[in-house]
This record gives structure tokens, sequence and C-alpha cells, in this order.
């Protein structure tokens, strides 16, 4: 079994963002801007963008965080999203989720220019990515396939079930799985039998917010497994949707929590905002 290091790989990605940051601002002038849009006084939403606003300091980006009360209107957050659209001093936006329930995400989510949608959630990046099309991916599944990369774990022809059908992990993961060419089953839900699904599967990849989901008996022996939860126990102790102890020496690859995918996401969207800003580099 080999733990797959989620968080030297992101030091990594964020080693080489940083030597990018420096080379544009010495050659173009041009420092990376990232704007995060956050509503109302959600615990974990404020320790994600903290983390964000961290991580983008030690690249040498901008970044800039609008936080807004709960009783914002939808009105106000499209006028703020608008004005950042036409600042040519921000390159990335991103809207943090989940939105209040008065709030319509979608709505939300397509006012963000296309060519500043960092996290990949436009309808018009989607589609790109669903089609195999350049184009800026969610930052979660984006870093589970720079895992594979990394770790030389070859997708083609392998029966992947992706346990969980979001719009920010599930479908994403389940298309870039697609034009990787692996075979892949998306389950949610609704699905009458999970184990009857991963039992079989060559790669198993999780991401629903609930612990010990994944067990022992689900997993093939020699199966690579990726555990995308993130959740807190009473204790405090953070762990992720697989029952780690137990599932691990059945595997050849998995990732732990914390120190797995998490601090994947953040490298990824430093990735993101990095492209964005020179693709706006190309067009000046």
């Amino acid at each position: 079994m080999q733990l797959i290091d989620g968080k030297s790989l992101s030091q990594k990605v964020q080693s080489s963002v940083q030597a990018e940051v420096e080379k544009l601002k010495q050659e173009k002038n041009i420092v990376p801007g990232l704007a995060v849009v956050i509503v109302g006084d959600d615990p974990a939403s404020h320790a994600y963008v903290s983390m964000k606003e961290k991580a983008c300091k030690s690249v040498g980006f901008y970044s800039i965080a609008h936080k807004m009360p709960e009783t914002i209107t939808q009105d106000e957050i499209i006028q703020i999203i608008t004005m950042m659209n036409n600042n040519p001093h921000i390159h990335g936006i991103l809207v943090q989720l989940p939105l209040p329930p008065h709030i319509d995400t979608n709505k939300i989510l397509e006012v963000i220019d296309p060519k500043k949608d960092v996290d990949g959630f436009h309808a018009y990046n989607v589609g790109r990515m669903v089609t195999n099309l350049d184009s800026f991916v969610a930052c979660t599944p984006l870093g589970v396939m720079k895992m594979f990369q990394e770790y030389n774990i070859d997708l083609q022809g392998k029966d992947v079930v992706v346990v969980g059908a979001s719009n920010i992990v599930g479908k994403p993961m389940a298309a870039l799985l697609l034009n990787a060419n692996a075979t892949v089953t998306v389950t949610h839900i609704y699905t009458k039998d999970l184990a009857s699904h991963t039992r079989n599967a060559d790669i198993i990849i999780v991401g629903v917010g609930k612990p010990n989901l994944i067990t022992e008996d689900m997993v093939k022996d020699g199966a690579i497994v990726i555990d995308i939860g993130i959740n807190r126990l009473d204790n405090g102790k953070l762990v992720g949707d697989v029952d780690f102890e137990n599932v691990s020496p059945k595997c050849s690859y998995i990732t732990p929590v914390p120190g797995g995918v998490g601090p994947m996401t953040i490298a990824m969207l430093l990735s993101n905002t990095l492209k964005a800003t020179k693709q706006f580099g190309e067009d000046i």
C-alpha cells in the first residue's frame, strides 16, 4: 500500500506557480489577482477562504475577499461580480459555496466571466471540459487527475467508480476520467447497491461527506482509493468517507484525510488563476 501524498505534491505545484508569478512580474509587470465572494457566516466556508488567502499570499498573488452578510440580495452579489469582471487587476473570481437558500447559485455562477471562472463551474467551461476542449476545470477533480499523473497511474481501460454526483466534484470527475479513456460508473444517493459497484472497481473515488461509507468489504485487493470526503467527528478528528484503517491494507494506493486531496484543491485553484492571468497577458 502506498499513500498518495497530496500535501507534498501541492507544495510542488505551489513552488512552480510561485516561480511563474515571479517571471510574470518581471517580464510583463502583471500580478495575478484572485477575488473571492463569500456570503454569510458558515465556519467551514470562512476556513476555506482563509486557507485560499494564505496560499495566494505564499505564491505572490494579489487577493481580495468580498465578505457579505447572509441578508444580501442576489442583485447586489451580481453587481459585485460584474464589477470584478470589469476589473483588469482581477484575473480569477470564485464564489464560495454553498450560498444562502434565497440566492440562485446557478444564476450567480453564470454571471462570472468564463475567462475568470477559476473554479470551473460556469456552464461554458463545463461544456468545454465535457467535450475535452481546453477549459477551466473544477479544482478538486483537477487535483485528483494531477495525483494520477504524478504517481504514473494509467487510467486507460480502468474500471472506475465515482461515488457522489455533485456538480462540483462527481460529475466533472466522471467527465475527466472518460476523457482519459477510463470506464466510469457514477453512483449517488439513489444507487440501489453501492457495494456491488465498488467491489469490482480498479479505482474508487468518493466524495459525499459521510464517514466510513466505504468499508473493507466494498473494496477489492489492489484497488486504488481516492477519498475526497472531509468530515469532522464529535471528538474533533478529521476523517474522510473511507474507513481508512481497515481499507488501506487492501489498496495499492490510497489518499489520506487530511493531507490527501484537500491540499490539491487549493493548489489547482492557484494553477487555474495563473492560467487565467497568462491568458489575460496574451490578450493585451
